[in-house]
């Protein structure tokens, strides 16, 4: 790299080889002069109220490469399906989602990317729900320029991955069965309570009901409605309530009559410790502790978009969410802009 640096007053008629940032407080943060721009005599008061008494002037050798270029090549490595990038602004090059859906994010390749020597690319934590325009990463380099190896070896890097550094997986659309348990429910002596919070929750994400059906704490009876749901057609079944360990709570043990394997009983997440998450052969099935009703956010919140996403979640993926399984509870939800399930 070849660097000159001249006095603004003789910078006139030079062109920038880098943005030229401006910033003021609570207005704006952004590129005053952009590289390329051909300095004229009319800047220089601008750019001496910017702090910039001298101009450099960059030329490039060979083996070289430009922070905007760089930019612009780790953005176009790192996106895989359902993801777009802007830019390059003042050299950082950021990427949206094409469609709603999961973000899925390559965590051992994005460390190994970072690992490299003046290489910055920044995500959204694996696993976040996104939705259409969503920003979901930022990538530059640190320096005006770069090494082309070290471009090339994020390249070569995400070639060799065999998935690329973050992609969205739009959710499939399912038939799903959702039986509500309990024989004060069933013999009408309260309101359905879980039904409405379920049809809201699945009707956000294009989730289609195949039908809602009631059962009494009868555990053959709430077996034989499994099988039917799956039966039917039902893509995923969603059993709410009954999920303790009281006696007359049943579910648990009417999910493991009606065949399905169950992957993992109790989940370390608060509130949803109850959560019991078994198959049928590929069908999920789901049971809710009543938690579910109460609280905004749940491990059901964590886990369904998993599965709506086409993954088979296991024991493992539900063990994992140990960390940062615990909702602080705060009085007005942010979820998901905060801690809760950003763990795993």
């Amino acid at each position: 790299m070849i660097r000159q640096t001249l006095r603004v007053e003789d910078a006139v008629n030079k062109i920038l080889c880098h943005d030229m940032s401006r910033i003021v407080r609570g207005e704006y943060k952004g590129p005053a002069f952009k590289k390329g721009h051909l300095i004229k005599a009319t800047d220089i008061p601008d750019l001496l109220k910017m702090g910039k008494e001298k101009i450099f002037i960059l030329e490039l050798e060979p083996g070289e490469v430009h922070e905007d270029e760089a930019g612009v090549r780790l953005g176009a490595a790192g996106a895989g399906n359902e993801v777009v990038w802007t830019g390059p602004s003042e050299s950082r090059v950021n990427l949206y989602a094409k469609s709603d859906g999961l973000l899925k994010v390559n965590v051992p390749l994005l460390e190994a990317i970072n690992d490299l020597p003046d290489v910055i690319f920044s995500t959204l934590p694996n696993n976040t729900v996104v939705k259409e325009g969503d920003m979901l990463a930022g990538t530059k380099v640190i320096p005006l320029v770069v090494p082309e190896e070290t471009i090339k070896t994020v390249e070569d890097l995400c070639r060799q991955a065999g998935s690329p550094v973050i992609e969205v997986v739009p959710f499939k659309s399912y038939k799903i069965g959702i039986i509500i348990t309990g024989s004060e429910v069933y013999k009408q002596r309260i309101n359905d309570a879980f039904g409405p919070v379920l049809n809201e929750k699945l009707g956000t994400m294009g989730q289609e009901i195949l039908r809602i059906e009631y059962a009494p704490d009868d555990c053959e009876l709430i077996s034989k409605k499994i099988t039917r749901m799956v039966a039917d057609g039902a893509g995923m079944v969603i059993l709410t309530g009954g999920m303790s360990v009281d006696p007359d709570d049943v579910t648990p043990k009417a999910i493991r009559l009606s065949g399905a394997q169950v992957e993992k009983y109790g989940a370390a997440a608060l509130p949803g410790a109850m959560f019991m998450l078994a198959y049928m052969d590929e069908v999920p099935i789901m049971g809710v502790p009543a938690c579910g009703m109460f609280f905004k956010i749940t491990v059901l919140d964590l886990v369904l978009p998993r599965l709506l996403a086409g993954e088979r979640v296991t024991r493992k993926d539900i063990v994992a969410l140990a960390h940062g399984g615990l909702c602080r509870g705060c009085a007005v939800c942010h979820y998901p802009n905060c801690t809760f399930g950003q763990g795993s």
